[in-house]
């Protein structure tokens, strides 16, 4: 049954438009998002008082969906700090020189195998394991922190996460909505994924190869001094000795491999995955300060805590309002305002997808470009993830009308809605990449956008011709 859109919806959508220009002029975008939730919580509920506190309770929930992310955030450069006070980042680097000897191949190097990691517990996870340990050695050879945070965020949020062929958990949701066997929608990807990640990554390559050219990006002495502080080297020699340094280098990266195998085995996903990469980080951080500060170890543990808590906040304080804005698009409406859409809505994100889908005429070029149009949509969210079912269903609903394509275009579904919303366009999806690489999230996003809308152009004709 449809859902006829009410003054909601297109407020909503209106607000969208406004908070992409407001990106576009390379603005903050807090206060367009303010208003519109509580523009939102005015027109839906007719109470002052209501929508008022909906701006706050939106906050809530924002940070209550984000408050993982967050946490290992902190932790890991919580440990991070302590890893690079002993100089074991160092140390574990050092078997990566001989691979990353310029940019060229920093960009590269780091891109696969984030992707590689990602493949068997997601992007999230795999930037904390990763991140701390690669980007030292790529800011060394001159690849800056923005690049190395585009190759993580291309590589695992996008090609690794928008395919998930080892995990599966985005091609189930998308079957399930188009009422396919998962197989069909895996085989249908491959193509997809394969033409969106060479396009993208190779585009986004080329443009960074311009601009560092052009001298408009390279590594400051900011991002140096990050890695490269003789006093604090100096410092390190006296905290621990050479062979100690060593040691704990070799069992650092051991611990976060058992993790891998774990992960693989037990077959952890998402959050439970990323709470095993931060436990081991907490782990790290406990027996780091113990080992290296002896009897301050507790103090100086808790002071570590302090530095990585502070820095995660601090980094997540402009994202909270867009993120509450987005939410509710999605199940945050009715939590914070209360079951007052549409009967059978699925949420305004997704109604406006159901309702772009059914205005337009059915043909293989229109499915192929309208399920792209959709995937987008419902990845504005910043998840990725919650709209992929509908990609499904308006799929098999295209399908139906053109005679054939329904596991290609949930495919070009699945892939439109992750590469938006999973992590490399929407500012808040960045979070991890951009956290631990120490750059702004909104200038990763605008970094992305040109990449990733290239790649969906030509993924979307590509697809046309396999529907």
């Amino acid at each position: 049954m449809g859902i006829e859109l009410t003054a909601l919806h297109w407020v909503y959508l209106l607000f969208i438009v406004l908070i992409i220009g407001v990106m576009v002029m390379r603005r903050d975008t807090s206060f367009i998002c303010i208003a519109g939730i509580f523009v939102l919580g005015l027109l839906g509920t007719g109470s002052l008082v209501k929508s008022i506190s909906g701006i706050f309770n939106s906050f809530i929930f924002a940070i209550s969906e984000l408050l993982g992310t967050i946490l290992i955030i902190s932790i890991i450069v919580a440990m991070s700090k302590i890893l690079t006070k002993i100089g074991v980042n160092e140390m574990m680097v050092s078997p990566f020189t001989k691979l990353i000897r310029n940019p060229t191949l920093a960009y590269w190097v780091i891109g696969i195998l984030m992707m590689v990691i990602s493949w068997f517990f997601w992007p999230s996870p795999a930037v904390a394991l990763l991140g701390a340990v690669l980007l030292p050695v790529a800011v060394k050879v001159g690849l800056p922190p923005i690049a190395v945070a585009m190759a993580m965020n291309l590589f695992g949020h996008g090609i690794a996460l928008s395919g998930d062929f080892i995990i599966q958990g985005a091609p189930k949701l998308t079957a399930g909505g188009a009422g396919i066997p998962v197989g069909e929608v895996v085989a249908a990807s491959v193509p997809l994924v394969i033409v969106m990640g060479v396009v993208t990554t190779v585009t986004a390559f080329i443009m960074m190869k311009r601009d560092m050219k052009n001298g408009t990006l390279k590594v400051g002495a900011s991002d140096l001094s990050q890695i490269e502080n003789p006093e604090a080297l100096a410092k390190n020699k006296m905290i621990l000795s050479e062979t100690s340094t060593k040691i704990l280098a070799i069992i650092v990266p051991l611990l976060f491999v058992a993790d891998v195998v774990i992960m693989y085995t037990s077959k952890l996903q998402g959050g439970d995955a990323t709470a095993l990469i931060g436990g081991t980080a907490v782990f790290i951080l406990v027996v780091m300060t113990l080992f290296a500060y002896k009897d301050k170890g507790l103090e100086e543990m808790t002071a570590y805590l302090i530095e990585g808590f502070q820095f995660g906040f601090k980094v997540f304080g402009p994202v909270i309002p867009i993120a509450a804005f987005f939410y509710l698009g999605d199940s945050g409406f009715i939590k914070i305002f209360g079951d007052i859409l549409p009967i059978n809505s699925q949420g305004l994100v997704n109604d406006l997808g159901v309702a772009l889908a059914k205005g337009v005429p059915l043909s293989p070029a229109v499915g192929g470009v309208t399920m792209t149009v959709v995937g987008t949509i419902t990845g504005l969210d910043g998840s990725g993830f919650s709209g992929i079912s509908l990609a499904g269903s308006v799929a098999k609903l295209f399908s139906i009308g053109i005679g054939s394509g329904i596991a290609t275009m949930t495919a070009l579904g699945q892939i439109a809605a992750i590469w938006v919303g999973g992590g490399t366009l929407i500012p808040w999806a960045l979070i991890p990449a951009a956290a631990i690489c120490g750059v702004s999230p909104f200038e990763l996003a605008r970094r992305n956008l040109i990449p990733v809308i290239v790649g969906l152009a030509v993924t979307t004709v590509v697809a046309v011709f396999l529907i």
